[in-house]
């Protein structure tokens, strides 16, 4: 298959999560790398629904540390410790974190002053280990919502799967 990158912002999100998902399957069917995944989910994401950051943080030290890993956007936190910032707070608690503006959120770290709103999902792997978290940011209040978080949730089961 010849990898193309969706523009979906013109659909209802229900349907372009859908078609992305479907394309990410593609994409991905028989790459065991997390990395490559990780690099290929990032584009895909951000370029479908044209958000200011997509990215994943990866876990260095089990309930310590995250540091980038693969991201489109601006220059992006090198590290970020758990419990701290919206992304440090979806590593310590394990759960998906939705912030409809940053600047309301206490303790929010910020890395590009142009984003409003974010959304953070743990990757879980086989083992139910966390091994990173789904990063979004947007330059909108309020952008993401329940249907985002399900939709997210269910594209990073694609690490939780044993390949």
């Amino acid at each position: 298959m010849a990898e193309v990158t969706l523009d979906l912002r013109d659909r209802p999100k229900a349907e372009a999560y859908a078609e992305l998902k479907q394309h990410v399957e593609a994409v991905l069917e028989g790459v065991d790398d997390d990395i490559t995944a990780m690099a290929t989910m990032s584009c895909l994401l951000h370029h479908a629904f044209g958000h200011l950051w997509t990215g994943f943080y990866r876990v260095v030290q089990p309930g310590k540390l995250l540091r980038v890993g693969p991201y489109q956007g601006t220059l992006g936190c090198l590290e970020i410790t758990f419990g701290k910032g919206v992304c440090g707070a979806s590593a310590a608690t394990r759960e998906t974190v939705v912030v409809p503006d940053v600047h309301a959120f206490p303790g929010h770290i910020t890395c590009d002053g142009r984003s409003v709103s974010e959304i953070v999902v743990p990757v879980f792997g086989p083992n139910r280990e966390l091994m990173a978290v789904l990063d979004i940011d947007s330059e909108h209040k309020a952008t993401f919502d329940d249907v985002d978080k399900r939709e997210l949730e269910s594209l990073m089961g694609w690490f939780s799967r044993k390949r």
